[in-house]
C-alpha cells in the first residue's frame, strides 16, 4: 500500500505501538488478526494522506456502477506471460499503482495481493461487501488499462 519499502517498515512498528498502547480498547468484537489489521490499514492510510497533502497526486474519475456493469477489459492479450518479463510486469505495476487513489489501492492490495476474502476485505476497511467488489472492479480496469499502456510505451509489449 505505502510503495516503498521503508515506509512499510515504520508502519509496521507504528502499527505494534498503537496495538500495544490500545489493547484496552481490544472488545473482541472482531477478531485480534482484524483489530490489529485494521490498526495497520489505518496508519497506512493516515501515511498516504499526509503524503498526498505534500504532492499532487492523480486519481481515476468515479464512474456510475451501472455505467461500469457489463463493461468488457480489452487490449489485455492472453500471451501476456510470454512476452513481458516478471520483472517489468513489477515494474509497470509500481508504477501504475502510484496513480491508482488510495481507496482503491486498499482495497486492491488486499484482496489481489494480500489474498483476503470480500467480506475479510470489508471488514478491516469498514465496507460493505458490494463497495468492495466495485472498488476491486474500478481498480482492475484502471490497472489493467494503464499496465497496457505503460508497457506498450516502455516498448514491453508489442501487439
Amino acid at each position: 500500500m505505502l510503495r516503498n519499502n521503508e515506509d512499510a517498515e515504520d508502519m509496521l512498528q507504528e502499527t505494534f505501538i498503537t496495538a500495544f498502547q490500545k489493547i484496552s480498547a481490544f472488545k473482541e468484537k472482531s477478531t485480534f488478526y482484524t483489530w490489529i489489521y485494521r490498526i495497520g490499514v489505518n496508519t497506512s492510510l493516515g501515511k498516504l494522506r499526509k503524503q498526498s497533502r505534500m504532492k499532487i497526486s492523480h486519481s481515476i474519475e468515479d464512474p456510475d456502477f451501472e455505467n461500469l456493469h457489463g463493461l468488457q477489459i480489452s487490449d489485455w492479450p492472453e500471451y501476456i506471460e510470454t512476452k513481458v518479463s516478471d520483472e517489468e510486469f513489477r515494474i509497470a505495476l509500481k508504477a501504475v499503482l502510484d496513480d491508482l487513489d488510495e481507496k482503491y489501492r486498499s482495497v486492491f492490495v488486499l484482496r489481489d495481493l494480500e489474498g483476503l476474502s470480500t467480506a475479510k476485505t470489508a471488514e478491516i476497511l469498514e465496507l460493505t461487501e458490494s463497495n468492495v467488489k466495485v472498488r476491486l472492479m474500478r481498480a482492475r480496469l484502471f490497472l489493467r488499462q494503464n499496465m497496457s499502456d505503460f508497457l506498450k510505451h516502455k516498448g514491453w509489449l508489442v501487439t
